[in-house]
C-alpha cells in the first residue's frame, strides 16, 4: 500500500536547517547518502518514490545549492523523471526539463493529483516543517521517517512546527546507518 511521507534530515534539538535556512550542519556530519556498508539510504527509499512536494524555501535552497538553472542535468540525476510539486505564493523560475508543478492552497487536491501520478509507489513531502505539517494537519501523511544527525542548532527551521501527541504517532522501526539514528513513526489519523 503506497504512503505518504516525510523523510529527512534533523538535529537532536528538532530542526531541519539554521536560522539563515543553510544545511551546512549537515554536511559538517558527512552524508547519509552512503553509510559504511556501501548501502544508500535516500537511494533505497527514493526508489519507492513515485511523486514529491516541497515548499518554495527548500526549492529555492535545493535551485541555488547544486546551481540547478545552469546545471539542470543535476536534478535529473537525483530524482529523473519523478515528478514534484512546489507549494508556493511568489514566481519561481522552473528548472528546464524538470517535471515540476508550481501550486499554492489547500495540499488535499494537490496530494490526490500526486498520489495518481505515483501510480501505486509512495508520496514523498520532502520539505520544509510546515508543508508537512499542512499534509499530516489533513490527515494526509502516513509516515515520518527521520535521519537524526548529531548536532544541536538552538534555533532554525522546525521539524514540525506544531504538536502531534504519541496517540498519533507510533514508532515503528529504529536503524543506526553511520553517525545518523533513523527513527520511522507511523501516523494514525484522527487520534
Amino acid at each position: 500500500m503506497p504512503k505518504t511521507q516525510y523523510y529527512t534530515a534533523t538535529t537532536i534539538d528538532g530542526f531541519i536547517a539554521d536560522e539563515a535556512n543553510s544545511l551546512d550542519w549537515l554536511f559538517e556530519v558527512g552524508s547519509d547518502r552512503a553509510d559504511e556498508t556501501g548501502s544508500n539510504p535516500f537511494g533505497e527509499f527514493f526508489a519507492d518514490v513515485g511523486a514529491f512536494a516541497m515548499g518554495a524555501t527548500t526549492y529555492q535552497w535545493v535551485l541555488g545549492h547544486e546551481n540547478l538553472l545552469d546545471n539542470p542535468g543535476k536534478w535529473q540525476e537525483s530524482y529523473g523523471d519523478v515528478p514534484a510539486w512546489v507549494f508556493t505564493h511568489r514566481s519561481l523560475p522552473p528548472i528546464p526539463g524538470a517535471s515540476l508543478h508550481f501550486v499554492q492552497g489547500d495540499v488535499r487536491p494537490v496530494h490526490e493529483a500526486m498520489t495518481a501520478a505515483a501510480g501505486g509507489k509512495n508520496v514523498w513531502v520532502v520539505g520544509g516543517g510546515e508543508l508537512a505539517g499542512l499534509f499530516a494537519d489533513a490527515g494526509l501523511l502516513d509516515e515520518l521517517i527521520l535521519g537524526v544527525a548529531p548536532v544541536t542548532l538552538g534555533s532554525g527551521a522546525p521539524l514540525l512546527p506544531r504538536r502531534l501527541s504519541s496517540k498519533r504517532l507510533a514508532l515503528s522501526e529504529v536503524v543506526r546507518r553511520g553517525e545518523f539514528a533513523y527513527l520511522t513513526y507511523a501516523l494514525r489519523a484522527g487520534a
